[in-house]
């Protein structure tokens, strides 16, 4: 079901659960507002997403395709009303963002595999556009000043006084800031004024369905792989008794090399044991270049057929590679979740595997949810291998997790218990 959204009823943040429709509804948002005010409207996004956005427009919506621009000259000449960009066109090229009517971004929570520098200098580049929405299923659960920066993006508070009012620093540690536990009331109900996390339809309003809204069974078997002991050493030569990927993210990235023999391995064993038949399907994400590249040349020996997706490949090339897949006529989709993590439906297959595991939370969790989403009608089983030096990196990602799901929860609660319209709480408060 989409819901088209009239202006007085469209919050600036939309935080949805994954397969809620966010591509629909930032496409409708667009829709409405050049409808009523005229000129064109402008959805960025991860590069991978472009198909997706596609067919949601014209296939679910009934809307004319979008047209992709890569400047802002092309964005001038275009004829349509809605565009679409990715992020590297944006911020690597001079744009007038304010010659928008309407601007949305697209999981916008990819921003942060810029960096926070990159992060903080891209906001400021929509300053003055009219109508301007945010759309994430995951905003940072470690990192709730994430939320204030999008606060600042939609200029609907300063940053710097947002972040003094609700947060205290560590004079340990630059950066790190903690929520005022006096202040976390106010906080939650100041971000549900601009904010709007949904799980399922019924987190709107109590008449709204769930049917159809419930998220299949999930079984995430995190898979441990037993270490050389002896074989370690330091960068000047200096033996240890083995690595320690919790050290820190370059000693992750250590381990991560070093084993990867061992963990390729136990993806093929994985792949043969559910690529039975022809039609049988899997997600395998992976990290590295050179895991690619050798699973590559391990599937081709086992006669598995797959669709490779790199980075240096063209756009259209890539997205030939994916209708493959999704037409079933290769088996396995084997890329980075930094590239196809964000927005893409997988759901026709129930299978996932992670070569490896890391820090990074973000591309984990979206990575999950390419195919555990609403609309999948099978059980879910995802395989994430690790090693058993990288326990503490499983520890983090685990923790990050309940940090998430926590935070939403936080949030339609307060839905639930104030409504959408909580101003005058946080005015009283």
């Amino acid at each position: 079901e989409i819901y088209t959204l009239s202006l007085h009823d469209a919050l600036p943040i939309l935080a949805s659960q994954f397969g809620l429709g966010k591509s629909c509804i930032q496409i409708e948002f667009c829709h409405q507002v050049t409808k009523r005010y005229g000129g064109k409207a402008l959805i960025v996004m991860p590069l991978g997403v472009k198909a997706e956005m596609e067919h949601d427009a014209v296939e679910i919506l009934g809307y004319e395709k979008p047209e992709y621009v890569r400047t802002m000259e092309e964005a001038m000449s275009a004829s349509g009303n809605v565009l679409i960009s990715n992020y590297e066109r944006i911020r690597d090229n001079e744009w007038d963002l304010t010659y928008f009517t309407a601007t949305a971004l697209d999981e916008a929570s990819v921003l942060r595999s810029y960096g926070s520098k990159t992060f903080q200098e891209f906001l400021p580049k929509f300053k003055g556009v009219k109508f301007k929405m945010v759309a994430t299923a995951t905003p940072a659960p470690n990192k709730l000043k994430e939320l204030i920066h999008y606060c600042g993006y939609l200029e609907i508070a300063d940053t710097g006084s947002c972040l003094t009012k609700y947060f205290k620093r560590d004079s340990t540690k630059a950066n790190n800031l903690t929520l005022y536990p006096s202040m976390a009331e106010q906080f939650w109900l100041f971000v549900s004024t601009w904010a709007l996390f949904v799980t399922k339809p019924s987190d709107l309003n109590d008449g709204f369905s769930d049917d159809g809204y419930t998220l299949p069974d999930m079984t995430v078997d995190f898979k441990e792989l037993p270490i050389e002991y002896g074989k370690a050493t330091d960068e000047d030569g200096q033996f240890r008794l083995f690595e320690e990927a919790g050290l820190g993210l370059k000693q992750a990235a250590h381990v991560k090399r070093l084993s990867t023999g061992t963990r390729l391995n136990k993806v093929m064993d994985l792949l043969k044991d559910y690529i039975r038949d022809e039609k049988d399907q899997a997600v395998v994400w992976v990290n590295l270049n050179d895991e690619q590249t050798t699973l590559e040349r391990m599937m081709k020996h086992e006669g598995i057929t797959f669709s490779s997706l790199t980075g240096s490949q063209s756009i259209e090339f890539r997205e030939e590679l994916m209708r493959k897949w999704k037409a079933k006529e290769t088996q396995v989709l084997l890329t980075k979740p930094e590239m196809y993590a964000q927005g893409v439906n997988l759901q026709q297959c129930n299978r996932m595997i992670f070569a490896g595991i890391s820090y990074k939370f973000e591309e984990f969790i979206q990575g999950v949810h390419r195919i555990q989403r609403f609309g999948q009608e099978r059980h879910v089983y995802v395989d994430a291998i690790y090693m058993e030096s990288e326990r503490e990196v499983k520890s983090a990602l685990l923790k990050k997790w309940e940090q998430h799901k926590d935070m939403v929860q936080k949030m339609t609660d307060i839905i639930k218990q104030y409504g959408l319209n909580t101003v005058d709480k946080v005015e009283r408060l």
